[in-house]
């Protein structure tokens, strides 16, 4: 069992801090990587305020497969290059959007969703997955988020597959 405590109202980088920190920990000396991502999609979705979607795609031969995940029912298969996630692992660029309704081929699993922000899991030079945030809120994500969630990921990275 995991006694996580972060504090919600302390300062946005401490609490990516923490986040990032309570994330090691869940997936330290577990070797499998679905597990690690279920746990770190719960920990991103109990903690991340404003989200409405928390969860992984994972590549596999050659598409974008549904993974660990917190939200309502999503899509199940998303090709390289397509919508927000797509393009993530196709380009293997972090992907923050202010409008999803704006964003050409945007793939809408979820017509609440505003704003989202894709950040790809890079294993040994290759892309293995994409963690994908989604919010209701328009423009929620910040520079400061992404780059939070880029150092989680890069923290974590060799865990998850």
């Amino acid at each position: 069992m995991f006694d996580i405590a972060i504090d919600e109202n302390q300062s946005k980088a401490d609490f990516y801090n923490d986040l990032k920190s309570s994330a090691v920990a869940l997936v330290d000396g577990e070797p499998d990587g679905i597990a690690n991502m279920a746990n770190i999609a719960a920990l991103i979705w109990q903690y991340v305020p404003g989200l409405n979607w928390a969860g992984f795609y994972r590549v596999i031969d050659g598409e974008l497969v549904l993974g660990p995940f917190q939200g309502k029912a999503a899509c199940i298969r998303i090709a390289m290059g397509a919508g927000v996630c797509g393009t993530a692992a196709a380009t293997g660029d972090v992907q923050r959007v202010a409008d999803v309704h704006a964003f050409p081929g945007h793939i809408a699993c979820d017509a609440d969703s505003r704003s989202e922000l894709v950040v790809p899991v890079t294993k040994n030079g290759r892309i293995i997955a994409v963690l994908d945030l989604d919010s209701p809120l328009p423009d929620h994500f910040s520079t400061e988020d992404e780059q939070a969630m880029v150092a989680l990921i890069g923290a974590i990275a060799n865990n998850l597959g």
